[in-house]
């Protein structure tokens, strides 16, 4: 999306005086540095503000869920003097306070793909719709198994015990997706439908998701479905499921739409996953954030929703009536990382 079309898509609101794009610094804070979805999100970023002529400053949590590293890059760019703050939330619930120091201090806060919690603690969210790419990837499963779907034993490898936004909403869409009967929306775990074999966390990455599976397979080696919050816990997840001779009568779904998760796709690793696009979320929110510094303009969000939905994509080699996908082939073409 142009400049001038997302500038058109900004509400007008009260903001600060107009500033010169060179006086303009903006900050990125990502969960980590190394998982593939922020080192895309970083580029977008930093090609954005190059585009723009902005100063973007880069922190990043030592590991997913690394709230303190979070608070003290949001407290160092309110004493910087920044503009605005884009933000992947470790911790959805506990950085909100900091969160509203920076708003106070008069800085626009986007959220990244992860959700405050509330939204509204966040100037505006731009992310992909995490409940819909759950959502889509258990239709493909339950559709993929048919009738048997009554009958499945399913495995979920969710992010961490903290529950974040993006954790639940993942899940949770799975589970509606599926037509498993969601009882808390809000929660993970409080559902009473006997396919669940249960959850356990990865930390978002491969050796969490082997873990995760190698626990979950003791507590019932016949699982037949694994959902997973990414693609680097599906890779461990199908680790641990190949040292049990498992790896080709279980279907695994995940989220992510990375570069290494669709080859997984191509190769049978994964059966279907949700494609985001990191790197415009993080471009259309440097956008966002020099907009708002120049004129006052907040964006706006998506109609019928609390966020600007940056979309998704279904991605798998194994097409089902009534869902529409893109083929691993020519997701390469789109993928990141």
């Amino acid at each position: 999306m142009t400049s001038l079309a997302f500038g058109a898509s900004l509400l007008l609101m009260a903001g600060p005086s107009p500033s010169m794009a060179e006086d303009i610094i903006i900050g990125l804070i990502t969960k980590t540095d190394t998982n593939p979805f922020f080192v895309k999100m970083k580029e977008g970023a930093e090609a954005k503000a190059k585009e723009l002529g902005a100063e973007l400053r880069s922190f990043a949590g030592k590991v997913d869920g690394d709230n303190e590293t979070q608070v003290a890059a949001v407290e160092s760019l309110i004493a910087a003097g920044a503009k605005g703050i884009l933000i992947t939330p470790s911790d959805s619930k506990a950085i909100v306070p900091t969160i509203e120091k920076a708003r106070e201090a008069g800085l626009l806060v986007i959220a990244l793909d992860t959700p405050l919690e509330p939204a509204n603690a966040a100037d505006a969210t731009f992310a992909t719709d995490n409940f819909k790419a759950g959502e889509l990837i258990g239709q493909w499963a339950a559709s993929m198994l048919g009738d048997k779907a009554a009958e499945a034993k399913i495995a979920f490898l969710d992010l961490s015990p903290n529950e974040v936004s993006v954790d639940v909403l993942r899940d949770q869409g799975f589970m509606k997706g599926f037509g498993i009967d969601v009882k808390d929306v809000s929660d993970i775990g409080d559902e009473d439908d006997s396919r669940i074999v249960g959850h356990d966390v990865t930390a978002g990455n491969d050796e969490g998701g082997r873990r995760a599976m190698e626990n979950l397979l003791q507590k019932d080696p016949e699982v037949n479905v694994v959902y997973t919050i990414n693609e680097p816990a599906a890779a461990g997840a199908y680790e641990a499921l190949k040292a049990m001779g498992r790896e080709n009568d279980v279907l695994v779904v995940s989220v992510d739409g990375g570069c290494p998760g669709v080859k997984n796709v191509q190769d049978g690793v994964i059966g279907a996953t949700s494609m985001q696009f990191p790197l415009l979320m993080a471009s259309m929110g440097v956008e966002a954030i020099v907009e708002y510094a120049k004129s006052g303009k907040k964006p706006e969000t998506t109609p019928g929703l609390d966020f600007f939905n940056t979309g998704v994509e279904l991605i798998t080699d194994k097409p089902v009536d009534g869902l529409s996908s893109t083929t691993s082939a020519d997701a390469l073409g789109k993928c990141w990382g």
